[in-house]
Order: structure tokens, then C-alpha cells, then sequence
């Protein structure tokens, strides 16, 4: 079923693919081919499609996987509290912060 997955997410790929292809032999018809027409037809429409494809896939897709879900009961980095600030020597410190005598 991996094989299925992955010709699926590849689809929208292989449309916008093939309607570059149809495009760039319309153009090396010609215009004055009557064909022409219908492969720039054929084409943007494979183009188009694709991108619709593109987009939805994109849209259905959850926004995280199953894989990279925290359990509840983690506790992140950002969660946590700030270290404490290590006091400074009196040498260091600034007039502002020096005990009144």
C-alpha cells in the first residue's frame, strides 16, 4: 500500500508534467498546424488540473502526522522557567545595582 501512497502524492507532478509536454508540442507544431490548438488546449488544461490536484492534496493533508505528536505529557523548552540569573560581584555590578551604605 506504500506504492499506492507514494504514485498518489507524485500525481499532481505527473499532470503539470504532461501538460508542459502538450504545450511545448503545440509549439513545436506551429500555429499554423491545425492541432495546435487543442494540444495548448490539452495543455493548459493538464496544467491547470494538476495545480487543482496540487492544492487540494495540500489541503486534506493534517497539519502534523501521527509520528511528530507530543504526548501530553511533555513538558517542551518553552514551558519551562527561565534559570534563575546568577548574581553578579560587586565589581561587576552597575552603580544603579550597588547596596546604599
Amino acid at each position: 500500500m506504500q506504492l499506492f501512497s507514494i504514485i498518489f502524492e507524485r500525481l499532481p507532478m505527473v499532470w503539470f508534467l504532461l501538460g508542459l509536454l502538450f504545450n511545448a508540442l503545440a509549439l513545436y507544431v506551429g500555429f499554423e498546424n491545425k492541432m495546435s490548438f487543442i494540444y495548448w488546449a490539452g495543455g493548459w488544461a493538464c496544467c491547470v488540473y494538476g495545480l487543482a490536484l496540487y492544492f487540494l492534496q495540500h489541503r486534506e493533508r493534517p497539519r502534523q502526522s501521527a509520528k511528530t505528536r507530543l504526548s501530553p505529557n511533555f513538558i517542551s523548552v518553552g514551558a519551562t522557567n527561565i534559570a534563575p540569573e546568577i548574581p553578579k560581584s560587586e565589581g561587576e555590578a552597575t552603580p544603579e545595582e550597588t547596596p546604599a551604605d
